[in-house]
Protein backbone atom coordinates (compact mmCIF):
# COMPACT_ATOMS: atom_id res chain seq x y z
CA UNK A 1 0.00 0.00 0.00
CA UNK A 2 3.03 2.22 1.15
CA UNK A 3 4.36 1.63 -2.59
CA UNK A 4 0.96 2.36 -4.47
CA UNK A 5 0.72 5.44 -2.62
CA UNK A 6 4.30 6.91 -3.17
CA UNK A 7 3.88 5.85 -6.72
CA UNK A 8 0.47 7.61 -7.38
CA UNK A 9 1.65 10.85 -5.60
CA UNK A 10 5.20 10.97 -8.09
CA UNK A 11 2.58 10.75 -10.98
CA UNK A 12 0.52 13.44 -9.26
CA UNK A 13 3.53 15.34 -8.93
CA UNK A 14 4.40 14.61 -12.75
CA UNK A 15 1.56 15.94 -14.24
CA UNK A 16 1.62 19.17 -12.07
CA UNK A 17 4.86 19.92 -13.55
CA UNK A 18 3.82 19.27 -17.21
CA UNK A 19 0.60 21.31 -16.73
CA UNK A 20 2.83 24.34 -15.68
CA UNK A 21 5.15 23.63 -18.34
CA UNK A 22 1.66 24.02 -21.06
CA UNK A 23 0.79 26.94 -19.38
CA UNK A 24 4.01 28.51 -19.81
CA UNK A 25 4.54 27.96 -23.42
CA UNK A 26 0.70 29.15 -23.53
CA UNK A 27 1.50 32.79 -22.37
CA UNK A 28 4.99 32.54 -24.37
CA UNK A 29 3.80 32.01 -27.47
CA UNK A 30 0.34 34.84 -26.64
CA UNK A 31 3.13 37.26 -25.86
CA UNK A 32 4.93 36.54 -29.49
CA UNK A 33 1.18 36.94 -31.18
CA UNK A 34 1.03 39.82 -29.17
CA UNK A 35 4.04 41.66 -30.22
CA UNK A 36 3.78 40.58 -33.74
CA UNK A 37 0.38 42.18 -33.85
CA UNK A 38 1.47 44.93 -32.65
CA UNK A 39 4.41 45.46 -34.82
CA UNK A 40 2.17 45.08 -38.16
CA UNK A 41 -0.06 47.57 -36.27
CA UNK A 42 2.34 50.59 -36.07
CA UNK A 43 1.68 51.60 -39.43
CA UNK A 44 -2.06 49.79 -40.55
CA UNK A 45 -4.98 51.94 -39.79
CA UNK A 46 -8.48 50.36 -39.68
CA UNK A 47 -9.87 54.17 -39.24
CA UNK A 48 -12.74 54.97 -41.69
CA UNK A 49 -13.27 51.45 -43.25
CA UNK A 50 -15.92 51.84 -45.35
CA UNK A 51 -18.71 48.98 -44.52
CA UNK A 52 -20.83 47.49 -47.40
CA UNK A 53 -24.24 49.36 -46.47
CA UNK A 54 -22.95 52.93 -45.91
CA UNK A 55 -23.02 55.86 -47.83
CA UNK A 56 -19.86 57.42 -47.01
CA UNK A 57 -17.17 57.62 -49.56
CA UNK A 58 -13.48 58.03 -48.40
CA UNK A 59 -10.62 59.23 -50.19
CA UNK A 60 -7.64 57.40 -47.91
CA UNK A 61 -4.23 59.19 -48.43
CA UNK A 62 -0.95 57.47 -46.44
CA UNK A 63 2.56 59.58 -45.72
CA UNK A 64 4.90 57.38 -43.96
CA UNK A 65 8.74 57.76 -43.40
CA UNK A 66 10.92 54.75 -41.97
CA UNK A 67 14.06 53.45 -41.66
CA UNK A 68 15.36 49.82 -43.48
CA UNK A 69 17.89 47.77 -43.36
CA UNK A 70 18.45 47.73 -47.55
CA UNK A 71 16.45 50.25 -49.26
CA UNK A 72 17.09 48.65 -52.25
CA UNK A 73 15.95 45.02 -51.52
CA UNK A 74 13.32 46.81 -49.81
CA UNK A 75 11.89 48.62 -52.38
CA UNK A 76 11.77 45.68 -54.36
CA UNK A 77 9.55 43.57 -51.63
CA UNK A 78 7.17 47.07 -51.26
CA UNK A 79 7.04 46.77 -55.41
CA UNK A 80 5.93 43.27 -55.43
CA UNK A 81 3.63 43.67 -52.10
CA UNK A 82 1.63 46.05 -54.06
CA UNK A 83 1.31 44.36 -57.48
CA UNK A 84 0.41 41.16 -55.40
CA UNK A 85 -2.51 43.47 -53.99
CA UNK A 86 -3.67 44.93 -57.49
CA UNK A 87 -2.02 48.47 -57.21
CA UNK A 88 1.11 49.75 -58.70
CA UNK A 89 3.76 52.62 -58.29
CA UNK A 90 3.09 55.78 -59.76
CA UNK A 91 6.65 57.19 -58.74
CA UNK A 92 10.10 56.17 -57.33
CA UNK A 93 13.58 57.67 -56.86
CA UNK A 94 16.21 55.07 -55.43
CA UNK A 95 19.58 57.45 -55.21
CA UNK A 96 22.64 57.38 -53.52
CA UNK A 97 23.90 60.53 -51.33
CA UNK A 98 27.35 61.31 -51.10
CA UNK A 99 28.25 62.48 -48.24
CA UNK A 100 32.05 62.41 -47.90
CA UNK A 101 34.95 61.37 -50.14
CA UNK A 102 38.52 60.80 -49.62
CA UNK A 103 41.48 59.58 -51.18
CA UNK A 104 44.61 58.48 -49.17
CA UNK A 105 47.84 57.38 -51.42
CA UNK A 106 48.86 53.88 -49.96
CA UNK A 107 51.93 53.24 -52.35
CA UNK A 108 53.51 55.09 -55.56
CA UNK A 109 51.26 53.95 -58.05
CA UNK A 110 47.77 52.87 -55.39
CA UNK A 111 45.41 54.83 -54.16
CA UNK A 112 42.52 54.14 -51.50
CA UNK A 113 38.88 55.73 -52.38
CA UNK A 114 36.94 55.66 -49.16
CA UNK A 115 33.40 57.25 -49.69
CA UNK A 116 30.66 57.71 -47.32
CA UNK A 117 27.11 58.07 -48.69
CA UNK A 118 23.26 56.98 -47.77
CA UNK A 119 20.62 55.47 -50.21
CA UNK A 120 17.28 56.79 -50.12
CA UNK A 121 13.72 56.57 -52.00
CA UNK A 122 10.95 58.14 -52.83
CA UNK A 123 8.28 55.55 -53.35
CA UNK A 124 4.41 57.06 -54.93
CA UNK A 125 2.19 54.33 -55.00
CA UNK A 126 -1.39 53.31 -55.76
CA UNK A 127 -3.49 50.56 -54.31
CA UNK A 128 -7.17 49.40 -54.09
CA UNK A 129 -9.08 51.38 -51.05
CA UNK A 130 -10.26 47.86 -49.71
CA UNK A 131 -6.51 46.65 -49.77
CA UNK A 132 -5.08 49.78 -47.88
CA UNK A 133 -5.29 48.15 -44.55
CA UNK A 134 -3.28 45.05 -45.92
CA UNK A 135 -0.38 46.44 -48.22
CA UNK A 136 0.17 48.94 -44.89
CA UNK A 137 0.78 46.01 -42.82
CA UNK A 138 2.94 44.08 -45.42
CA UNK A 139 5.00 46.63 -45.77
CA UNK A 140 5.37 46.23 -41.90
CA UNK A 141 8.22 43.69 -41.89
CA UNK A 142 10.64 45.78 -43.65
CA UNK A 143 10.84 48.90 -41.19
CA UNK A 144 13.60 49.04 -38.84
CA UNK A 145 13.15 52.03 -37.68
CA UNK A 146 9.53 54.18 -37.89
CA UNK A 147 9.87 58.01 -38.05
CA UNK A 148 6.40 59.12 -38.55
CA UNK A 149 3.36 58.00 -39.84
CA UNK A 150 0.26 60.23 -41.01
CA UNK A 151 -2.83 58.42 -42.28
CA UNK A 152 -6.19 60.44 -43.80
CA UNK A 153 -9.58 60.17 -44.25
CA UNK A 154 -11.70 62.29 -46.41
CA UNK A 155 -14.95 62.18 -46.48
CA UNK A 156 -16.25 62.91 -50.03
CA UNK A 157 -19.72 61.22 -50.05
CA UNK A 158 -21.56 65.00 -50.43
CA UNK A 159 -18.90 66.08 -53.15
CA UNK A 160 -19.70 63.46 -55.50
CA UNK A 161 -23.23 64.02 -55.24
CA UNK A 162 -22.90 67.62 -55.64
CA UNK A 163 -21.41 67.07 -58.88
CA UNK A 164 -24.29 64.66 -60.02
CA UNK A 165 -26.59 67.39 -58.82
CA UNK A 166 -24.53 69.93 -60.86
CA UNK A 167 -24.11 67.31 -63.71
CA UNK A 168 -27.39 67.00 -63.84
CA UNK A 169 -28.56 70.41 -64.13
CA UNK A 170 -26.39 71.23 -66.84
CA UNK A 171 -27.73 68.47 -69.34
CA UNK A 172 -31.14 69.53 -68.91
CA UNK A 173 -29.67 73.18 -69.48
CA UNK A 174 -27.83 72.09 -72.47
CA UNK A 175 -31.23 70.38 -73.73
CA UNK A 176 -32.98 73.29 -73.62
CA UNK A 177 -30.94 75.37 -75.17
CA UNK A 178 -30.33 72.88 -78.66
CA UNK A 179 -34.20 73.48 -78.56
CA UNK A 180 -34.07 76.87 -78.37
CA UNK A 181 -31.57 76.96 -81.10
CA UNK A 182 -33.58 75.04 -83.40
CA UNK A 183 -36.52 76.62 -82.84
CA UNK A 184 -36.56 80.31 -82.04
CA UNK A 185 -32.63 80.93 -83.33
CA UNK A 186 -33.29 83.06 -86.81
CA UNK A 187 -30.87 85.57 -87.17
CA UNK A 188 -27.33 84.96 -87.60
CA UNK A 189 -26.22 86.85 -84.52
CA UNK A 190 -28.44 85.28 -82.42
CA UNK A 191 -27.35 81.96 -83.14
CA UNK A 192 -23.63 81.98 -83.14
CA UNK A 193 -24.53 84.05 -79.45
CA UNK A 194 -26.62 80.71 -78.57
CA UNK A 195 -24.28 78.48 -80.10
CA UNK A 196 -21.14 80.46 -78.05
CA UNK A 197 -23.56 79.63 -74.88
CA UNK A 198 -24.04 76.08 -75.42
CA UNK A 199 -20.49 75.70 -75.86
CA UNK A 200 -19.84 76.88 -72.53
CA UNK A 201 -22.45 74.78 -70.54
CA UNK A 202 -20.74 71.57 -72.82
CA UNK A 203 -17.37 72.58 -71.74
CA UNK A 204 -18.80 73.00 -67.66
CA UNK A 205 -20.58 69.96 -68.02
CA UNK A 206 -17.46 67.96 -69.23
CA UNK A 207 -15.53 69.32 -66.29
CA UNK A 208 -18.10 68.05 -64.02
CA UNK A 209 -17.54 64.56 -65.18
CA UNK A 210 -14.04 64.79 -64.90
CA UNK A 211 -14.03 65.99 -61.97
CA UNK A 212 -16.35 63.59 -60.72
CA UNK A 213 -14.54 60.35 -62.47
CA UNK A 214 -11.45 61.65 -60.50
CA UNK A 215 -13.12 61.44 -57.44
CA UNK A 216 -14.37 58.10 -58.00
CA UNK A 217 -11.21 57.59 -58.74
CA UNK A 218 -9.36 58.51 -55.45
CA UNK A 219 -12.04 56.97 -53.65
CA UNK A 220 -11.37 53.25 -55.38
CA UNK A 221 -7.78 54.05 -55.42
CA UNK A 222 -5.55 54.96 -52.03
CA UNK A 223 -2.43 57.13 -52.93
CA UNK A 224 0.67 55.82 -50.54
CA UNK A 225 3.39 58.16 -50.35
CA UNK A 226 6.70 56.07 -48.86
CA UNK A 227 10.27 57.90 -47.80
CA UNK A 228 12.44 54.76 -46.76
CA UNK A 229 16.41 55.44 -45.81
CA UNK A 230 19.07 53.38 -44.10
CA UNK A 231 22.13 54.02 -42.28
CA UNK A 232 25.31 55.59 -43.69
CA UNK A 233 27.40 53.19 -45.54
CA UNK A 234 31.58 53.44 -46.03
CA UNK A 235 32.44 51.81 -49.18
CA UNK A 236 36.32 51.40 -49.71
CA UNK A 237 38.21 50.56 -53.08
CA UNK A 238 41.92 50.21 -53.66
CA UNK A 239 42.25 51.91 -57.32
CA UNK A 240 45.36 52.42 -59.65
CA UNK A 241 47.27 56.08 -58.98
CA UNK A 242 47.03 57.68 -62.56
CA UNK A 243 48.57 60.59 -61.56
CA UNK A 244 51.66 59.01 -61.23
CA UNK A 245 53.28 57.88 -64.19
CA UNK A 246 57.21 57.79 -63.31
CA UNK A 247 56.90 53.55 -63.19
CA UNK A 248 56.17 54.32 -67.07
CA UNK A 249 59.41 55.86 -67.36
CA UNK A 250 62.65 54.56 -69.45
CA UNK A 251 65.93 54.11 -68.03
CA UNK A 252 68.12 56.19 -68.45
CA UNK A 253 70.13 54.45 -71.33
CA UNK A 254 67.24 54.38 -72.89
CA UNK A 255 66.45 58.36 -72.41
CA UNK A 256 70.68 58.76 -73.56
CA UNK A 257 69.86 56.85 -76.82
CA UNK A 258 66.16 58.61 -77.58
CA UNK A 259 68.64 62.24 -77.11
CA UNK A 260 71.53 61.09 -79.82
CA UNK A 261 68.99 60.27 -82.35
CA UNK A 262 67.25 63.40 -81.82
CA UNK A 263 70.58 65.37 -82.02
CA UNK A 264 71.19 63.63 -85.41
CA UNK A 265 67.41 64.32 -87.09
CA UNK A 266 67.97 67.89 -86.03
CA UNK A 267 71.32 67.89 -87.56
CA UNK A 268 69.82 66.17 -90.75
CA UNK A 269 67.46 68.82 -90.84
CA UNK A 270 70.16 71.19 -90.71
CA UNK A 271 72.55 69.47 -93.81
CA UNK A 272 68.36 69.37 -95.68
CA UNK A 273 67.99 72.98 -95.05
CA UNK A 274 71.26 74.04 -96.15
CA UNK A 275 71.15 71.67 -99.31
CA UNK A 276 67.70 73.47 -100.29
CA UNK A 277 69.59 77.03 -100.55
CA UNK A 278 71.91 75.79 -103.09
CA UNK A 279 70.88 78.06 -105.40
CA UNK A 280 71.46 81.24 -102.97
CA UNK A 281 74.54 80.19 -102.19
CA UNK A 282 76.00 79.99 -105.54
CA UNK A 283 74.55 83.13 -106.70
CA UNK A 284 76.67 84.68 -103.55
CA UNK A 285 80.12 83.04 -104.46
CA UNK A 286 79.64 84.03 -107.80
CA UNK A 287 78.28 87.73 -106.95
CA UNK A 288 81.94 88.04 -104.78
CA UNK A 289 84.04 86.55 -107.06
CA UNK A 290 83.14 89.28 -109.60
CA UNK A 291 83.21 91.51 -106.95
CA UNK A 292 86.83 90.87 -105.92
CA UNK A 293 88.16 90.43 -109.71
CA UNK A 294 86.17 93.82 -111.16
CA UNK A 295 84.74 95.91 -109.25
CA UNK A 296 87.25 96.21 -106.74
CA UNK A 297 89.66 97.24 -109.40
Amino acid sequence: MKQVSKLGLALLLLGIAFACKQADASEEANSVTTGDTTSTEIISSKAALEKKESHRKFVRTADLKFKVKNVTKSTYAIENIVAKHGGFITFTDLKSNINNHDETQVSQDSILETTHYTVDNTITLRVPNIQLDTVLKSMAKEIDFLDSRLIKADDVALQLLSNKLAQKRLNNHQKRLEKDIDSKGKKLKEINEAENNLLDKETENDNTVINNLSLEDQVNFSTVTLYLYQREVIKQELVANEKSINRYRPHIGLQILDSLKTGWFILESIIAFVVQLWSIIVLVVLGLLIYKKYLKK
